[in-house]
């Protein structure tokens, strides 16, 4: 850390509008006279895209070597706070040695879909997952020196018409659910900046949005850093100045600084704005300092290589097929295997120091092992015919033990710009793993693919499915590792892997139509969707097999206030190896107005367990994950009744439960003349009155306020102002009024007058 951060007065109005809009495409500007230096970006959640010459933000110049770790995908996958925290350690060094100050990362956005084209970037379609795992690594990498950029602010889940379409969600699906992560990570990890998206929210570009930027992130939340666009995504420069976006990025952008100048001087944009915005970028110094020290990038590759390890998933493994057993042999397939897919592309791509290729690391391991490995990749055969490659492949699969086939989405297909347009895997590799599936004694399927691929074409055909995604490039290594039992697998899903694309929450509404994308599903993002409403799935969220096996025993749910709860259980490492647990705890509740999921992610952690080890696992569920957004009142409540916890396997799979009684937020609702009968009878203050004076009423009909009946149920559904009016004076609408002067037990108004028309 530097000097502390200058002040504004002393700059003029030409100086500090300077500040606000980059120098050049990855740097603020400098001011020498007053000591300010330029403050330096780079491109990179999981490895540091440092641009010297050939400047862009899609990945198509040349860039430092750098080591490029697993990138979200894999990470959100580790369901390790550890892991991303040793990425986000090991960024800060690597950063600081090519003289980078902010850090492009990492992105927070929710798989609302599948096919969305930068899934590959993101951890989960679990806010809280996703949270979790950024605070950690925003954490490591800020101790490190080096600020974060939490990106992209806010619902940009799309890579079509990014730069100009709107997100038309509904408040409670935004808090709950799209900015969920954004809150957690500016509570508890102080991000440098955060990145505004391209996209629209409701209408507003986010660039634009002042109740985005400042009454959200600033006045709700308390953010105190600068706000950074992403590239090239101000329309106006003054009004985004005035909405709380400090800095326009690309530069050069004189006629963005000049926009500022000429706003200032008529009148349109308020000094002050810029003042506060200068401070901000002003605070960024801190970051500051040039390149230092130096990378082990052999250790780091080494660290990849470990990290990688633990981000696979073992999908499936029928008949222990998993790990290859000495004295065999091994026909390995497939591209992937001498050209691994590692990483997504766009702006997060990185120049990798080096890549381990999987078939060496097999070899190697084979050798060690007795195991004959043979092999046969299109890898060089440009025009290679994919039929010939597979009769190949079938023939030599009937001469061997086991075939392993490296299969998933080529890069062309997983970008940033663009989202994907199928679920399914190349149709060429679907026709290889079925022919070689029905050649082979036993098969097994390694997958590589940014965001998850339907397997209904060929999943009961082969006996083992290892999900790799991307794992960085020491990931040919740990999935050798993985595949002949150096490493247990400990990866869990992230997201959900469903069936078919027909079956996704958002297949009617992703990627939208005519400039806007409606938020369809709401809060049932994901697993909430699947669990809800008991649609199959092919893997839920959270699966994850291991060479070992867990048991979970003695629950224990205990409330520790209003709006918390305790929970621990033991679990035992019940196999003969060592593995990691993950432990997963679920909520389950009706409290409350609203519809809750099924089941929602409300903690988690993950331990290492020696053979026959156990341990007690103690996790917290704080006020946030128990509470739901409410709408009219615009804030979190917690609702009085029974929550049930569940440890689970995963989404799908609950193993223990246990309940307890929450007294919640002791809030009466907010009543208008236009709220329900329903609603009246059914506040605590106006309730007993009221319904002391309509019983006897609806005695002379023959009803009753409890009866149930399809009239009564009408009635309790009228406005009040209606029933007033139909009754005739027969309550009394002064007496009705007075109960609105009540107040709640905190001193605020527990009603609100509305019409009495």
């Amino acid at each position: 850390m530097t000097t502390t951060p200058r002040k504004s007065s002393a700059l003029t109005l030409e100086q500090k509008a300077s500040l606000l809009t980059g120098a050049t495409f990855w740097s603020t500007a400098a001011i020498p006279e007053h000591d300010i230096e330029a403050v330096t970006m780079s491109d990179g959640p999981h490895g540091v895209r440092r641009q010297l010459h050939g400047t862009d933000h899609l990945g198509l110049h040349h860039s430092e070597p750098a080591t490029c770790f697993p990138p979200a995908v894999a990470v959100g996958s580790s369901w390790s706070r550890d892991v991303a925290a040793r990425v986000g350690e090991a960024l800060a060094k690597e950063a600081r040695a090519l003289g980078v100050d902010i850090l492009l990362g990492p992105g927070v956005n929710i798989k609302r879909s599948p096919l969305g084209g930068r899934n590959f970037e993101y951890y989960s379609e679990d806010p809280l997952l996703t949270g979790e795992l950024a605070v950690s690594y925003i954490r490591a990498l800020q101790d490190g020196g080096v600020g974060a950029s939490v990106k992209h602010f806010a619902a940009n889940d799309q890579e079509t018409e990014r730069m100009v379409i709107s997100s038309e969600v509904d408040d409670r699906t935004l808090r709950e659910i799209h900015l969920s992560a954004f809150e957690r990570v500016v509570k508890d990890a102080a991000p440098a900046t955060v990145m505004c998206s391209y996209n629209k929210i409701n209408g507003t570009h986010s660039a634009e949005n002042r109740w985005l930027l400042t009454d959200v992130l600033r006045t709700e939340w308390g953010f105190a850093g600068a706000v950074v666009s992403d590239w090239g995504a101000v329309r106006t420069r003054p009004a985004a100045v005035s909405a709380g976006l400090d800095l326009a990025m690309p530069g050069p952008g004189q006629y963005l600084t000049q926009s500022v100048i000429d706003a200032v001087k008529v009148g349109t944009v308020d000094i002050t704005a810029v003042d506060e915005s200068v401070e901000r970028i002003l605070a960024l110094s801190a970051f500051g300092g040039g390149a230092s020290g130096q990378v082990d990038h052999d250790a780091h590759h080494d660290l990849a290589r470990e990290l990688a390890a633990e981000c696979a998933v073992l999908l499936k493994n029928d008949g222990d097929t998993l790990p290859l057993a000495p004295d065999t042999s091994v026909l390995v397939v497939g591209e992937f295997a001498t050209a691994p897919r590692f990483q997504g592309g766009g702006s997060s791509y990185v120049n990798a120091t080096r890549v381990d290729v999987p078939l060496d690391h097999i070899r190697d391991h084979g050798a060690q092992r007795n195991v004959t490995v043979r092999a046969l990749t299109s890898s060089g055969q440009t025009n290679a015919n994919p039929s010939d490659l597979r009769s190949a492949a079938v023939e030599a699969a009937r001469t061997v033990d086991v075939a392993i086939l490296f299969a998933g989405n080529p890069e062309s297909e997983e970008s940033e710009g663009f989202d994907r347009e199928r679920l399914e895997l190349p149709s060429e590799q679907i026709e290889l793993i079925r022919a070689v599936a029905e050649a082979a004694p036993r098969t097994i399927v390694v997958l590589a693919n940014g965001g998850v691929v339907s397997m209904e074409e060929w999943h009961d055909d082969v006996d083992a499915i290892l999900e790799g995604f991307l794992l960085g490039q020491g990931g040919g290594h740990a999935l050798a590792d993985l595949l002949f039992g150096v490493a247990n697998p400990s990866g869990h899903l992230a997201e959900t892997i469903p069936r078919r694309l027909k079956d996704t929450p958002t297949y009617l509404s992703f990627p939208g139509e005519q400039g806007r994308v409606r938020y369809t599903e709401g809060v049932m993002v994901g697993y909430r969707y699947y669990e809800t409403v008991d649609a199959p799935v092919r893997y839920p969220f959270g699966h994850g097999l291991s060479y070992t096996t867990f048991e979970a025993s003695d629950l224990t749910v205990k409330a520790t206030g209003a709006d918390t709860v305790a929970v621990s259980f033991d679990v035992t490492n019940t196999g003969s190896r060592a593995g990691h647990y993950v432990a997963q705890a679920y909520l389950s509740t009706d409290a409350g107005p609203v519809r809750r999921a099924e089941r929602a992610l409300a903690g988690f952690d993950k331990v290492y367990l020696e053979s026959h080890e156990t341990r007690r696992i103690e996790l917290v569920l704080d006020r946030r994950v128990l509470a739901y957004w409410d709408t009219p009142l615009s804030r979190w409540v917690v609702a009085p009744g029974r929550y049930a916890v569940q440890v689970a396997e995963n989404a799908s799979t609950p193993v223990l439960e246990g309940a307890v009684d929450l007294d919640g937020d002791n809030l009466a609702p907010v009543l208008s003349l236009q709220s329900s009968v329903a609603e009246w009878v059914a506040h605590p203050l106006s309730g007993p009155a009221l319904r002391e004076r309509l019983e006897p009423l609806m005695a002379q009909s023959g009803q009753n306020i409890d009866d149930g009946s399809a009239n009564t149920a009408a009635m309790l559904e009228m406005p009040m102002n209606q029933i007033l009016s139909i009754l005739g004076g027969a309550i009394d609408g002064d007496w009705l009024l007075s109960l609105l002067s009540q107040g709640d037990s905190e001193g605020q108004p527990a009603l609100q007058a509305g019409t009495h028309s």
